[in-house]
């Protein structure tokens, strides 16, 4: 530290523009040194014991670093369990947990932001957050509902016209907002205003943005949400508590036991004629066994020349792969988040573990990459919405494309067979 003090004291002074950025600082109100000693001074961490009495007493013999590993251990056990229960309550369930994980993620970060600066008096900072929220997940699931239930959505009179001018309303609440925030400026607190309004926007494309995108992976099949969150699981659980143990957890087993049951592979889709979601389908050619020829190299090892997989499972270790090598740099972000403002966890939800955040910091990162996985290399054209949108077009649009769609297939010679078949 002296020798820090000594180089400090020879470098030169500060360049005139960093002078004029101090005095503008200063005619906020506030130096920058006056600012980082507040911060810090609220962000001081605090020991707090959330451990439940009846594992306290019964752990009340063992050390700390036991005690902890114990905590961690019998809690991480039960939300597993729970994260079976939630399975069992199928996909719609699902979507409701994770608009909860969300609304509570949210609220862990901008409750760190607010312990920070609360004692500025920011106007509204609060108040603007959660509304901003609101209109995010308005204009997210406005989307979802009209892409993925365009059926009901076209029969119900209201939610038709809220489908139409949909994009409006989401910007004119928006735009509501973001004149709320001017409004609420105060002359001494510009710059730190600005900081919490790219905050609040920056917590919003990290959670609420991912979030949405996890619920995208549901409908495509719930496969593709227990698998990849199984992976995060299974490598959070190998990197604490048992080392290369639990590293050979066979999940490209797991992913073949799912690629035989409908409930798994099905997308999530809802029924005209019974008025509710189903999850019952045709299994694509990604969950049917196929026959893959074994390179010769390899065959003289195991002695095997073919083998019968499901496709899905070659696509599974890249999603494993993915968890175990990119996954983690969402837990380093979120620690280096964490760091930088002196506090051990986002929040004191689970006993051991810390917050919701603490908890999906990965999941959130792995959750973006699976999305972008599939509408790179598994989604395809789907003819369900294409009739959908058909049919919502006027008498003489559906003629025209119909007449079209009747040239083309005669000009590729396919109309004409059809017709000698009947």
């Amino acid at each position: 530290m002296t020798e820090l003090r000594q180089r400090m004291a020879r470098e030169p002074d500060a360049p005139p523009e960093d002078k004029e950025s101090e005095a503008e600082a200063k005619a906020d109100g506030e130096t920058a040194s006056d600012s980082e000693s507040r911060v810090e001074a609220v962000t001081l961490p605090t020991s707090v014991d959330d451990t439940p009495e009846v594992l306290n007493r019964a752990l009340s013999n063992l050390s700390s670093r036991w005690k902890n590993w114990w905590v961690r251990g019998i809690l991480t056990l039960a939300m597993i369990a729970f994260f079976f229960i939630i399975i069992y309550l199928g996909p719609m369930v699902l979507m409701m947990i994770v608009m909860c994980v969300q609304i509570k993620c949210f609220h862990e970060i901008i409750t760190i932001g607010y312990n920070v600066y609360h004692s500025y008096d920011l106007p509204w900072f609060r108040t603007l957050s959660w509304y901003f929220l609101l209109c995010v997940n308005y204009f997210f699931y406005g989307e979802t509902v009209t892409d993925y239930f365009f059926t009901l959505v076209q029969r119900e009179e209201p939610l038709r016209i809220l489908s139409k001018y949909h994009r409006f309303i989401s910007f004119t609440l928006y735009l509501t907002g973001f004149c709320m925030f001017v409004l609420s400026l105060v002359k001494k607190h510009y710059r730190l205003q600005f900081y919490m309004f790219g905050w609040t926007h920056v917590t919003l494309l990290i959670v609420v943005t991912q979030s949405h995108l996890v619920i995208h992976n549901l409908f495509e099949g719930m496969i593709w949400f227990i698998v990849p969150i199984s992976c995060v699981i299974c490598n959070d659980i190998m990197a604490y508590m048992f080392g290369f143990f639990f590293g050979r957890t066979p999940l490209i087993k797991l992913s073949y036991v799912m690629s035989g049951y409908r409930c798994f592979v099905c997308p999530v889709e809802y029924n005209n004629d019974t008025n509710s979601f189903t999850v019952d389908c045709e299994p694509s050619d990604l969950f049917r066994l196929q026959e893959y020829n074994i390179p010769g190299v390899i065959q003289s090892v195991i002695g095997w020349k073919t083998v019968r997989m499901y496709p899905f499972q070659i696509h599974s270790i890249a999603l494993s792969t993915f968890a175990s090598l990119i996954g983690p740099f969402g837990g380093f972000f979120a620690s280096g988040f964490k760091r930088a403002f002196k506090i051990k966890d986002f929040a004191n939800t689970i006993p051991g573990h810390g917050g919701i955040m603490d908890r999906f910091d990965c999941q959130y990162l792995m959750a973006t990459f699976v999305n972008v996985y599939i509408a790179s290399f598994i989604r395809g054209p789907n003819p369900s919405k294409l009739v959908q949108q058909f049919l919502t077009l006027r008498p003489d649009q559906q003629l025209h494309i119909f007449n079209m769609l009747k040239s083309h297939l005669t000009d590729k010679g396919m109309l004409t067979a059809a017709t000698e078949d009947e």
